[in-house]
């Protein structure tokens, strides 16, 4: 199927192939021109930028968290909101986004059924999927039953170009006329949004499928790429996504700008969303070890480790395997003690005593895992010295 489409391409999807033409086009030409000539104010700029983030916002918290990957349930307002949000951002209804990227999960650099395979290069997963009607993305719902029953999402399908003409189209010319300047709206809010909310998106397809670091799996491209989350919400941190795609979360660290896990967070403390999935520390770092152990063991033939070396390498890796799965259980024991079912049945000193089993195995974990770090970091030195 794939060798037949490489030598004859599939039919062009021509609505598609003018839309993302002609408006990248006309944002590089036009709207700097109208800019020249006549100039943006600064209520045009704020609002160019609040529609970006409610449309980016409507499709990383809503068709990608919510509704492709389920790792939280949203109140009906929130839902309809992300619903309208997600057609101003003009990237299809839910029902075929997120069968899409069901899909894409499923055969994930599989170019024969992963829609947007960046194995098949740069351009293809970026936009070129969307210009052709290619099999790898076929009309198929059969991964979307739970979603077509949410009365909701069948109301944004059967009205879904309605609600494009009115959010992209007449909502902005509104605006424009109440503040004096159409144009100069429809430009900004209108045009250049819609490009670049789209081309955002896009960029984790084809991008963080091909530049950035793999600290948690290699089974797939997806990669963290922590300048791609900036522009995209927080979705930048794709092999961890990709390892643990059921996490509310992208960015797991304080530090991490991921405004989308900070608005779902957000709104679960207003009781509008529930069921946050997370997955457990102690999985997270088990994954990362476990991956810091296979590309030394892979690259082993490459800087000629002795067989002292492998020794020692595989015996501190045990070690850490086996401190992390003693703070695992430390640390469970602990967080159960504090849950309301547990709060009535242990005593004062008992909580306490647990309490002070987890800080001490935190304690062993950072030890080991600074002896663990050390010992990569001076590998090359210590072969030198073998």
């Amino acid at each position: 199927m794939i060798k037949s489409e490489l030598t004859e391409k599939p039919p062009i999807n021509w609505v598609n192939m003018l839309l993302f033409t002609i408006t990248p086009a006309l944002a590089l030409t036009i709207v700097p021109l109208y800019g020249f000539f006549y100039g943006y104010d600064v209520f045009e700029w704020s609002l160019f930028l609040l529609y970006m983030g409610f449309c980016g916002i409507s499709i990383t918290a809503g068709y990608h968290r919510l509704w492709s990957h389920k790792t939280y349930q949203a109140h009906a307002f929130v839902r309809l909101i992300f619903a309208i949000g997600g057609a101003c951002a003009l990237q299809n209804d839910v029902f075929n986004w997120a069968s899409d990227h069901r899909r894409h999960h499923q055969h994930v650099d599989d170019n024969a059924h992963d829609p947007y395979s960046a194995g098949r290069g740069f351009w293809f997963s970026h936009i070129g999927w969307i210009l052709r009607n290619y099999d790898s993305s076929p009309n198929d719902f059969s991964n979307i039953q739970d979603l077509q029953k949410d009365p909701i999402l069948q109301w944004q399908h059967k009205n879904y170009l309605a609600l494009v003409i009115i959010t992209n189209v007449l909502f902005p010319a509104l605006v424009g006329f109440l503040h004096g300047d159409i144009a100069a709206s429809m430009l900004l809010v209108g045009l250049l949004r819609l490009v670049l909310s789209q081309h955002a998106t896009y960029l984790i397809n084809s991008i963080a499928h091909i530049w950035g670091r793999q600290p948690y799996s290699d089974k797939s491209s997806a990669r963290d790429n922590s300048i791609i989350a900036l522009i995209t919400y927080g979705e930048g941190y794709h092999n961890y996504h990709h390892t643990f795609q059921w996490d509310y979360r992208n960015g797991i660290s304080w530090w991490h700008y991921d405004p989308t896990k900070w608005l779902i967070k957000s709104l679960a403390l207003c009781g509008l969303a529930t069921g946050l999935k997370k997955v457990t520390a102690e999985k997270i770092e088990e994954a990362k070890v476990k991956m810091q152990y296979q590309k030394i063991t892979q690259n082993s033939t490459s800087i000629e480790l002795s067989s002292h070396l492998h020794k020692k390498l595989d015996k501190e890796y045990q070690q850490l395997l086996s401190v992390l799965d003693e703070w695992a259980e430390r640390r469970k024991a602990w967080l159960d003690c504090k849950t309301s079912e547990m709060k009535g049945r242990i005593n004062k000193i008992d909580r306490h005593r647990l309490k002070i089993r987890y800080k001490e195995g935190s304690k062993n974990l950072k030890a080991r895992k600074r002896e663990w770090k050390l010992m990569l970091r001076n590998l090359p030195r210590l072969k030198l010295a073998g």
